[in-house]
């Protein structure tokens, strides 16, 4: 897997995140009678919930690894906050969000590619 294709699971990671997908709850009738009529803002997910499910699992063993890593994974794709205010929430310079960021989508990467593998013994 590419980065720029790990990169584009994350932002539809993101999209799926905040719609609310994948987490079951409770919903009022006319709570869903005013959603299913009121157009959201959050884009439409164009990834599975299987698919995103493995992101999730993926970003969530990045925070364990490396919480700081993790947290500005978390902040970029699922709460959507740039390189500044990352840096600002967390007390750090933007250029080492950024590079945070850019760490963690390789970490990603790399923990969906070896979830892909197969080995033989």
């Amino acid at each position: 897997m590419s980065i720029e294709s790990t990169e584009y699971l994350l932002e539809q990671w993101g999209f799926w995140y905040r719609s609310g997908a994948g987490i079951p709850r409770y919903t009022s009738p006319s709570l869903a009678l005013m959603r299913d009529n009121v157009g959201s803002t959050v884009p439409t997910a164009m990834i599975t919930d299987e698919q995103a499910d493995k992101v999730d699992r993926a970003v969530a063993r990045l925070g364990k690894r490396d919480p700081e890593m993790g947290d500005c994974v978390w902040l970029h794709f699922a709460e959507k906050r740039t390189y500044h205010g990352i840096a600002k929430r967390l007390g750090i310079g933007k250029s080492k969000a950024a590079e945070l960021v850019r760490a963690g989508v390789a970490w990603v990467d790399g923990a969906l590619d070896s979830e892909e593998c197969v080995f033989v013994a």
